[in-house]
């Protein structure tokens, strides 16, 4: 299972989530995993692609997983709801976390399509992106093309001039925030992939942590991702004060 979360110094914390089916088959000495049949599917199919099961409550209206609370949100495929991108082109979007909500970011899946084209966000608003499905183009202040395959990200600082394009399908995460500005520091756009990230520790966790952004002063939000093998989970903590 992995996970997308982003965090900064506010309260609210949001995260999509995909998750996996694991198959179970009894065997002599206990319990062992089966193949599963999602296998083969592309590495982020889950996340816009409804699983529940059994397979016929899928398209049901009312049947979903989502659950939203005061201080987080679990938004699955069944819930997404698409329409057109404002100032995108032949691009749909589902948005997931809004201010509206209380939070401090904008959280949505862009579906880009043949001939597709992003807009900008809002003055003084920094964008990272994530690719989740097919191959985008980034072209960038300086005139320069990025390929951007499964996995690859990139962070747009405010004010930043740039594009995103597609002459296929492609589905990508969007984050989008109004940046908090410090005197003398300033953010500057980062391209990358999750396999090039160190793997971080987490003392008394079992999972898998990447960050895709640096943790220095001038950037205010940074994107972690979690890969969790079946059977890991979240081992929360709680704090009770006496």
């Amino acid at each position: 299972m992995k996970s997308f979360s982003a965090f900064s110094g506010q309260t609210l914390f949001f995260a999509l989530i995909t998750l996996s089916f694991v198959n179970i088959a009894v065997c002599n000495e206990g319990f062992c995993s089966a193949p599963s049949i999602l296998d083969a599917q592309p590495l982020y199919w889950k996340v816009t692609n409804p699983t529940l099961s059994p397979s016929h409550l899928r398209d049901l209206p009312g049947f979903t997983r989502s659950v939203y609370k005061r201080d987080h949100a679990l938004i699955t495929p069944e819930s997404h709801v698409y329409s057109p991108l404002l100032d995108w082109t032949n691009t749909l979007g589902a948005f997931l976390i809004t201010p509206s909500i209380g939070s401090h970011f904008v959280m949505y899946l862009a579906k880009m399509q043949e001939n597709s084209n992003s807009g900008l966000p809002p003055r003084d608003v920094e964008r990272f992106l994530f690719v989740l499905q097919g191959v985008v183009t980034l072209n960038d202040v300086l005139g320069t093309k990025h390929k951007l395959e499964v996995d690859s990200y990139a962070y747009l600082p405010p004010n930043t001039e740039h594009s995103l394009s597609s002459d296929a399908s492609a589905t990508l995460v969007v984050f989008e925030r109004r940046h908090d500005y410090l005197e003398n520091h300033t953010t500057e756009q980062i391209i990358g992939s999750t396999d090039k990230q160190p793997l971080l520790e987490t003392p008394g966790e079992i999972f898998e942590l990447r960050k895709l952004l640096p943790t220095s002063l001038p950037y205010d939000f940074n994107i972690h991702i979690m890969d969790f093998q079946p059977g890991e989970y979240l081992n929360v903590k709680v704090y009770c004060p006496l």
